[in-house]
């Protein structure tokens, strides 16, 4: 029986990688429905199941497929799961370890370094009133003292303080978006708590608890993976504690925010605003409170890193390199689970397939 590979979201449109992996001797499954397709979809969770002979599979990162502790042990000879994205979390990373299955992510940087750019995005859009600036000259207004922005930079030659940026999550796509406001000369508070103290220091970020950073910073942008410790870690309680007519930017994964908690502090303008590129639920519920809430939430389709030239398919060569590592036992790169590497090693190391 041909070893398999599974791909269960199609993101390689020419096809190319697939023919040279089945060029190798490989039975590669693909999908009828591209992903850019499957996207698009609502519905509830699938919890995938692999055939018998599958020794890696590759997609995204997205609430549509599972994989679990039982889409794991599916396949006895199950080695690498491979993302196309930067996200994993769609995969029980536990469970793979524990079974010394190899997690790699693809962390393009047209990819991460495109959210970063996107969150700075909505922040300034946020601060400058741009979307209501625009409709307040089309419907006949001008100057209306409620179009005040926000200045983002620091004192110059005046007393004006500047305002405090709070970001959550200092890995790659956290240090581009401090990098990306540092000629701005804003106050940078970071909350990472995986993250060495010298990264801090490259980024002129001040390492701050995460209740401090809410209470200081005049806007808090999130940009940490979905884990079981990050579920919700902006709940209720993190939300009452962000300064009064703060803002929020999320660009990571819906399920960090609460947004029941987060209408109700916009709603009741405990908050100023949110910017939400990604939902627990995607696409929404027309009828989602949140939606209603007009110029106090800015929403973006979970598209945030899809841009002209890049995308999703700039890590079509990473994910085949690493499937083809794998299954001449060897360590790919970009293994996000470490941990899983001793034991995979006597599984695997040196059992080629192909």
């Amino acid at each position: 029986m041909q070893p398999k590979v599974h791909i269960y979201a199609a993101v390689d449109a020419a096809g190319g990688s697939y023919e040279r992996l089945r060029a190798a001797g490989l039975d590669v499954e693909i999908p009828d429905e591209p992903w850019s397709q499957t996207a698009n979809r609502s519905g509830d969770t699938t919890e995938l199941v692999f055939a018998p002979s599958t020794v890696a599979a590759a997609g995204v990162a997205n609430r549509l497929n599972a994989l679990t502790r039982r889409t794991l042990e599916s396949a006895p000879g199950l080695r690498l799961i491979a993302k196309y994205s930067v996200g994993y979390d769609n995969v029980d990373e536990a469970a793979a370890t524990e079974l010394g299955i190899l997690v790699v992510n693809s962390p393009t940087e047209s990819n991460w370094g495109g959210v970063a750019e996107g969150a700075v995005t909505f922040v300034l859009a946020l601060l400058k009133k741009v979307r209501e600036r625009d409709r307040s000259v089309k419907e006949g207004r001008w100057r209306d003292p409620s179009l005040m922005g926000t200045y983002l930079g620091a004192r110059q030659i005046d007393d004006y303080p500047g305002i405090a940026v709070g970001i959550v999550g200092l890995g790659r796509i956290g240090s581009r978006v401090a990098d990306l406001l540092a000629p701005w000369r804003v106050r940078l508070l970071g909350h990472d708590p995986h993250v060495e103290d010298a990264r801090f220091a490259t980024h002129n970020v001040r390492r701050t608890p995460l209740d401090t950073l809410l209470s200081e910073a005049d806007v808090v942008t999130i940009h940490c993976n979905l884990t079981p410790e990050t579920a919700r870690l902006m709940g209720a309680r993190e939300l009452a504690l962000m300064k009064p007519g703060a803002i929020l930017v999320n660009t990571a994964r819906g399920p960090i925010v609460d947004i029941d908690a987060l209408f109700d502090a916009l709603q009741s303008d405990r908050l100023a605003a949110a910017a939400l590129d990604v939902l627990p639920e995607e696409p929404p519920d027309p009828q989602t409170p949140l939606l209603g809430l007009g110029d106090k939430v800015l929403l973006s389709p979970h598209m945030v890193s899809n841009n002209v030239g890049t995308g999703l398919r700039m890590a079509v060569p990473w994910v085949e390199k690493a499937i083809f590592a794998a299954i001449r036992g060897e360590i790919p790169d970009n293994v996000v689970n470490p941990d899983a590497i001793p034991l995979w090693r006597r599984r695997f190391a040196g059992n080629s397939l192909i």
